[in-house]
């Protein structure tokens, strides 16, 4: 009898595990939305580099994160993230902006070799998130470098979006944040299109580089004649 129990036992919870995975639903995945951008028309337009764009750290994980009541972060259980969220902020930021600035000519930091940008945005993102009874926020901070590498602008930006508390509607708040930050860059981005190149005055050599120069030949030395003394008494006997 035990050898027949035993073979049912387990035939019946291989059966209930099947039950319990076959009910268990599907954990949703999201994705930012960079909303219904337009291709830019011209084929060349503004050189701009985006990037180095910096994340939280709290951010840089596949869990999407709620915001609670007393501030604390949770983990939430309908909801991940589709993949890296940092390269989701890039392509939205990256699709927004060419858009806006009607150029073809936006690359991603490092950039390409020979690839000389106008401008330069330095992005810091230190916070995107929400929570069921907390809206969206988004804080950052904005710097723009021009073609010699000097700062023309910075910002610090706080953003707000409310949202009806589902995990999608968390997520499609988040995304118009995005599409508010991209907005702005390209408004303090665009007065500085067609910058000119500055070119620097020649620089006198300094006395230390500037090579020696060869000592002129000196005429000789011709002494001088001492006058003969005629004063010298002389003694008769």
């Amino acid at each position: 009898m035990m050898s027949v129990r035993f073979p049912l036992a387990l035939m019946l919870a291989s059966l209930l595990g099947l039950a319990g995975c076959v009910h268990s639903p599907p954990i949703p995945m999201f994705q930012l939305d960079a909303g219904t951008p337009e291709v830019p028309s011209k084929k060349a337009g503004m050189q701009v580099l985006l990037g180095p764009v910096t994340v939280a750290d709290y951010l840089q994980r596949e869990t999407l994160l709620q915001r609670q009541a007393d501030g604390s972060l949770t983990a939430a259980p309908d909801g991940r993230w589709a993949g890296s969220l940092a390269a989701d902020i890039d392509q939205v930021l990256l699709r927004q902006l060419s858009w806006r600035l009607d150029s073809q000519r936006l690359v991603l930091a490092p950039g390409n070799p020979g690839f000389t940008p106008e401008v330069q945005v330095l992005l810091t993102i230190s916070r995107l998130d929400s929570g069921p009874q907390r809206p969206a926020v988004l804080e950052a901070q904005w710097r723009l470098l021009d073609r010699a590498g000097q700062l023309r602008d910075s910002r610090l930006v706080r953003l707000e979006e409310p949202h009806a508390g589902t995990a999608a509607d968390q997520v499609r708040a988040q995304s118009k944040l995005l599409q508010q930050l991209a907005e702005q860059l390209a408004a303090a981005v665009k007065p500085l299109e067609g910058q000119p190149v500055a070119v620097e005055a020649p620089r006198k050599p300094s006395a230390a580089n500037q090579p020696a120069k060869a000592k002129e030949p000196q005429p000789p030395k011709i002494p001088m004649a001492a006058p003969v003394r005629t004063d010298v008494e002389v003694f008769r006997f």
